[in-house]
């Protein structure tokens, strides 16, 4: 056999072998995947449902980055399941995945709260580092491993309102006996100073304000409430959400239903849910403020921070409420520690970059 007989066959043996073992990757890799996601809002909702940084714009990117290989038919609150029983349905193999926040299973962990926000706790940029940068993603992890499942954060609403009332709130007694809607954390919070406090369905909320139900409700900021015309059953309309200054999406995903996955997908379903992240909070930006505007202008809202009397109370039962829960089990104790740690390190920067740049330098 002559060298160029020699290197013709070898090539065509190296090529054949490397065929061989290079084909059950190949073929995992175009493997096609189709799942099926709940989400905990009704039909139609922006930003949770459909339109700029929701879910279904999520489910968008996927197919497109993927090529088609991964299809995820999307269900709204009481399409397939009831709005809060997604997470069941998930770990019960029912559908793959489902959108919410996390705070809505803090009954279930306590550290779950954590991840969608914590009252007095971080902003948007603080809360999404510890997220991505810190320990945060890791532990979301270890407090769902127990249930089969994998989490990521899919949007954010930037800081929140603190709500509707019927009458303004004045003092701390002004909450002894309110009855209200708040979920998280924020409920138990309430509570300690005598609120009622009711988690309902956003669809729920406006005809339990408007027939005295209830008398105060908080969902998410002026252009998500103008939607559901809270201002139609409530004209005072307190700011800012001390309760929820970042409040982050869900995608919770069964843990076998990830791992069926080539690495390729998973990256784009990282991806596209950072992707929608980024989307989600910047059109929150873009909307609120004309909303806020448009109800004070249009809608006869009167508009104001609650009295610095009540947030400081706030304040105070929230460092007792959060060391107590922390403290009733390891894990939670090990998710808060990290939370306030990282608080801790971020404060001091937001301190003297972006505390300085509103109070000081913008306001003159």
């Amino acid at each position: 056999m002559n060298r160029r007989d020699f290197l013709t066959t070898g090539a065509l043996g190296a090529a054949a072998l490397g065929g061989a073992v290079a084909a059950p990757a190949v073929a995992r890799a175009q493997e096609s995947f189709t799942w099926r996601m709940t989400n905990a809002y009704g039909p139609n909702s922006p930003f949770y449902v459909v339109g700029p940084g929701s879910p279904t714009s999520f489910i968008e990117k996927v197919e497109a980055m993927s090529g088609g290989r991964l299809k995820i038919q999307h269900f709204a609150a009481g399409e397939l399941v009831p709005a809060l029983e997604g997470f069941d349905a998930v770990v019960s193999g029912v559908v793959e995945a489902n959108a919410a926040n996390s705070y809505f299973w803090s009954g279930r962990s306590f550290a779950a709260q954590y991840f969608t926000t914590v009252p007095f706790g971080m902003s948007f940029l603080g809360h999404m580092a510890w997220l991505y940068h810190g320990e945060g993603a890791a532990l979301w992890e270890e407090v769902y491993a127990p249930f089969g499942l994998v989490a990521f954060p899919i949007n954010n609403t930037g800081v929140q309102m603190t709500g509707w009332f019927r009458e303004p709130i004045e003092t701390v007694e002004d909450l002894d006996g309110l009855r209200m809607r708040i979920p998280g954390l924020a409920s138990r919070i309430y509570g300690e100073l005598g609120v009622d406090a009711r988690l309902l369905p956003g669809g729920e909320i406006f005809p339990a304000l408007e027939r005295g139900v209830i008398d105060a409700a908080e969902f998410v900021g002026p252009y998500q409430d103008r939607r559901l015309g809270l201002q139609n059953a409530a004209k005072f309309y307190h700011t800012t959400g001390w309760h929820e200054p970042a409040t982050t999406g869900e995608l919770a995903i069964s843990r076998a239903a990830w791992e069926a996955l080539p690495d390729d997908l998973k990256t784009i379903v990282r991806v596209a849910a950072q992707a929608t992240v980024l989307e989600s909070v910047t059109w929150s930006e873009a909307v609120n403020g004309d909303a806020l505007t448009d109800l004070v202008t249009n809608e006869g809202v009167t508009a104001a921070v609650l009295p610095q009397p009540v947030v400081e109370r706030l304040r105070e039962v929230t460092a007792d409420v959060l060391s107590t829960e922390s403290a009733k089990d390891p894990l939670s104790k090990k998710v808060h520690d990290s939370y306030m740690a990282f608080k801790a390190k971020h404060d001091r920067w937001a301190g003297i970059s972006e505390g300085p740049w509103h109070g000081t330098i913008l306001g003159g």
